[in-house]
C-alpha cells in the first residue's frame, strides 16, 4: 500500500530566520490539516483508499569551513565541519525559539540554512486537536485498522541518545541539532497534559517544584492576589490553573480560549500553576509529590519547552546538631541515592552548582528575610543534599545510610532535589536547590502531624518568596550568560 501524502513541499534555503519559520509552519500545518481530513473520514466509516502520511519539517545547515566562533558562547553554534539537521514540530508554539535559533545559526555561520518536507512521519496521535477524542467513537475492530492506514507513534524515533551522549549517527547520517527530534517533543507535549492538566502553551520559562501541596496553596492565594491589582509591577497578566483556568489580571481583557477551562473534578497526578508574563518568562509551579520517579517523570517532559531554569523549593531532613527547624539550604552538590537516572547519567558524572542559580537563590534569601551577613548564615547553610529513594531511610539497620550521608558532607535530606537537578545537568536546564528544614531523624525531631501544620503555615510564605525572588533576578540576567557553557559537551547541539 502507497502512502497517499500531502503535496510534497519543495527544500529551501534562507538567510532570512523569519522566512525560515514560515517555510516549516507551511509544512506543518499542512501536514496536519491532511492528517486531521483524513482521520475525520476514517472515523466517519470510509476506509482510505492508500495509507494516509504527512511528515514533520527539518532544518538543515551545513558548514564546509570552521570559521572560528566566539568562545563565549554558550549556544547557537556546531561544533565544526559537516551537516547538521533536525526535525521540528509546532511552530505555532516553539515560533519563538525557533526564530532565535534559526537566527543564532544564520549569525554565526553565514547561513544559509535549510527547511524542507522531512522523511520521518508524524504520528497520527500527535496531529490531534487538543480536545480531540477520536478513539472514545470507535469501535475496537475500526481501532485496530487504525495501524493499517495511519503512523502510529514510533518509540525508536524518540529515545534520549542525543541528551545523554550516546547518540552514534552513522557516517552518511547529519549530526544532530537539538537535543530532542520532533516525535520526542510531540511526546512530551502529549504527557504533560496528562500529568499536570494544563496546556503546553500556558508553561512559562521558569519553573519551580515543589513537593509539598502548601507551596501550591500559598501560590495560588498570592497570584489571586496579583490578579486583582490594576498594575502588579511584574508584568504578569494572567493565571492558568488545571483544566486551564484562566483569570486575567483587572484591566486586561479576555483572550480568546480563556472561557473555555474547566476546573477537574479531580486534580491530575502533578498539577501545574501558571503566572502568566506575555512573554513567556513568568512563572510555572508544578506540586510533583513526593519521591524521585515523579521528579524524573514531569522533567522529563518540562525540559522539552526548553525553560530558561528550574528550581527546587521543599521540605528536607536537617542532618547537622546546628540546625534548627525552619533553616534554608542551599544545594551546592547531591549525593545521589534516587536511583531513577543511573541509567541515562552514571553516578561518576558530577552535578556541579551553577554560580548564576547559586548567587540569584542566596540574594534573595538576603532580599526576603532582610538579613545580611552573619544574620543570614545563620538561618541559610551551603552543602551536600543526598536524595534517597527510601521514604523510611531512618528504619534501616543502624548504622546504614547516615554514615555514608555523614562520610559526603551531606547537610540535608530530600527526595527530589538530586534527581531534578541531574536532569537539568542532561538536558541543559539550568537547576538549582534551595530546602527548608522541617524535621531532623537524626537527632530526635520527628516530624509530627501537630508540629508539621504549624511549621508549614510560619515558614511556607517566607520560603515561596524568596523563590520567586529568585525568579526575578534570573529574568534579569542574558539568557546566554543564565544557560552557561558548563552544560556544553564536547560536540554540543547549537539549539539552546
Amino acid at each position: 500500500m502507497h502512502p497517499s501524502s500531502t503535496t510534497l513541499i519543495t527544500t529551501q534555503s534562507f538567510f532570512d530566520a523569519d522566512l525560515a519559520l514560515a517555510h516549516a509552519r507551511t509544512i506543518y500545518d499542512t501536514g496536519i490539516a491532511h492528517l486531521r481530513q483524513s482521520l475525520g473520514e476514517f472515523v466517519a466509516g470510509r476506509d482510505p483508499e492508500q495509507r494516509i502520511r504527512a511528515c514533520y519539517p527539518f532544518v538543515r545547515l551545513h558548514v564546509d569551513s570552521a570559521l572560528p566562533v566566539d568562545s563565549r558562547l554558550s549556544y547557537g553554534f556546531v561544533a565544526g565541519r559537516g551537516t547538521y539537521e533536525t526535525t521540528l514540530t509546532r511552530p505555532d508554539l516553539f515560533s519563538d525559539y525557533y526564530r532565535e535559533q534559526f537566527d543564532l545559526l544564520l549569525r554565526n555561520h553565514g547561513g544559509p540554512i535549510e527547511v524542507g518536507m522531512s522523511r520521518q512521519p508524524i504520528p497520527i496521535h500527535f496531529s490531534f486537536a487538543e480536545h480531540t477524542h477520536v478513539e472514545g467513537e470507535m469501535d475496537p475492530q475500526r481501532k485496530a485498522l487504525m495501524r493499517q492506514y495511519f503512523d502510529l507513534p514510533d518509540l525508536a524515533a524518540m529515545d534520549d541518545g542525543i541528551a545523554n551522549g550516546t547518540h552514534d549517527p552513522d557516517r552518511q547520517e547529519p549530526h544532530p541539532l537539538a537535543l530532542f527530534t520532533a516525535p520526542r517533543v510531540d511526546y512530551s507535549l502529549q504527557r504533560l497534559r496528562h500529568y499536570t492538566g494544563t496546556a503546553p502553551e500556558r508553561f512559562q520559562n521558569f519553573v519551580l517544584f515543589t513537593n509539598y501541596q502548601f507551596y501550591i496553596d500559598e501560590f495560588v492565594r498570592l497570584a489571586h492576589e496579583l490578579m486583582q491589582r490594576d498594575d502588579d509591577g511584574h508584568g504578569y497578566c494572567a493565571f492558568v490553573e488545571p483544566g486551564n483556568v484562566v483569570t486575567r489580571r483587572r484591566g486586561l481583557p479576555i483572550e480568546a480560549g480563556d472561557e473555555t477551562g474547566t476546573a477537574p473534578a479531580r486534580l491530575p497526578q502533578m498539577p501545574a500553576y501558571h503566572l502568566m508574563r506575555p512573554d513567556r518568562s513568568g512563572i510555572t509551579m508544578v506540586n510533583i509529590g513526593v519521591g524521585p520517579a515523579n521528579a524524573k517523570n514531569i522533567s522529563d517532559h518540562i525540559a522539552v519547552l526548553r525553560p530558561h531554569a528550574w528550581l527546587m523549593l521543599g521540605h528536607c531532613a536537617g542532618l547537622r546538631n546546628t540546625q534548627q527547624l525552619g533553616d534554608y539550604v542551599l544545594a551546592h552538590g547531591y549525593v545521589r541515592e534516587d536511583h531513577v537516572l543511573d541509567e541515562e547519567l552514571p553516578l561518576w558524572v558530577p552535578i556541579p552548582p551553577l554560580a548564576e542559580v547559586q548567587v540569584a537563590l542566596e540574594q534573595a534569601v538576603a532580599n526576603v528575610t532582610q538579613l545580611q551577613g552573619h544574620d543570614l548564615k545563620r538561618i541559610l547553610r551551603t552543602g551536600t543534599v543526598a536524595s534517597t529513594d527510601n521514604r523510611n531511610w531512618e528504619l534501616l539497620p543502624h548504622p546504614g545510610p547516615e554514615r555514608r550521608f555523614s562520610q559526603s558532607r551531606a547537610i540535608a535530606l530530600d527526595m527530589e532535589s538530586a534527581t531534578l537537578a541531574a536532569n537539568g545537568f542532561r538536558f541543559r536546564v539550568p537547576y538549582g536547590t534551595l530546602l527548608c528544614v522541617s524535621d531532623k531523624p537524626l537527632h530526635g525531631e520527628i516530624k509530627l502531624p501537630g508540629m508539621a501544620n504549624a511549621f508549614y503555615r510560619e515558614r511556607v510564605d517566607q520560603h515561596l518568596r524568596i523563590g520567586m525572588r529568585a525568579i526575578e533576578l534570573l529574568r534579569e540576567r542574558r539568557l546566554d550568560q543564565l544557560h552557561s557553557r558548563k552544560l556544553r559537551s564536547f560536540d554540543e547541539v547549537a539549539f539552546q
